[in-house]
């Protein structure tokens, strides 16, 4: 118990500290790419759902910290589909991430849920605001949508890399 709980609290802190202190960010409202923000989110979401719910909700007031735009503070928000649906899977399929071709797939599956998520939330701040003067479809889709996928990949391996280096990670337990 107190084992995950310092691992929360690391990957939670990380999830802060990365947008704020991270020198390789690219930012174009709304689209945005931090390297390696999403890492503590995927090392969490294969350790445990309760883990990943929380260092998304680090992420996120990490982003906010930050000074991010409000749209780039909700597509944080929406990583809380992706990590709970990838935990969930990786809990009743440990063998993905011992696969070098089923974690491709499952990294290919993620990102775009991610980036399903993080499209849509970018569809409600833009719906719900005053539309900047913006080509929507191509900022949206292509920037966030598509920039999200190869994002969501390059940390999943990242992940992947930071999880079988460290002995005795997989040891957490994913519940």
């Amino acid at each position: 118990m107190y084992r995950n709980l310092t691992i929360t609290a690391l990957l939670m802190a990380l999830a802060i500290m990365i947008p704020i202190m991270m020198p390789l960010k690219v930012v174009i409202p709304p689209a945005s790419y931090t390297l390696a923000s999403h890492v503590p989110i995927f090392l969490a979401m294969f350790l445990s759902r309760k883990m990943a719910a929380c260092v998304v909700i680090g992420s996120t007031l990490g982003f906010f910290v930050a000074g991010f735009p409000l749209v780039i503070v909700m597509r944080a928000a929406s990583h809380i589909i992706f990590a709970l649906m990838g935990a969930y899977y990786i809990k009743h399929h440990p063998g993905v991430l011992t696969g070098a071709l089923s974690f491709a797939a499952f990294n290919l599956v993620c990102a775009i849920i991610h980036a399903i998520g993080e499209v849509l939330a970018c569809l409600l701040f833009y719906t719900t605001t005053t539309m900047p003067n913006i080509d929507l479809i191509y900022v949206v889709f292509v920037l966030v949508g598509g920039g999200t996928i190869i994002h969501s990949m390059v940390d999943g391996y990242i992940a992947l890399y930071i999880y079988k280096a460290i002995p005795g990670l997989s040891k957490t337990g994913n519940n």
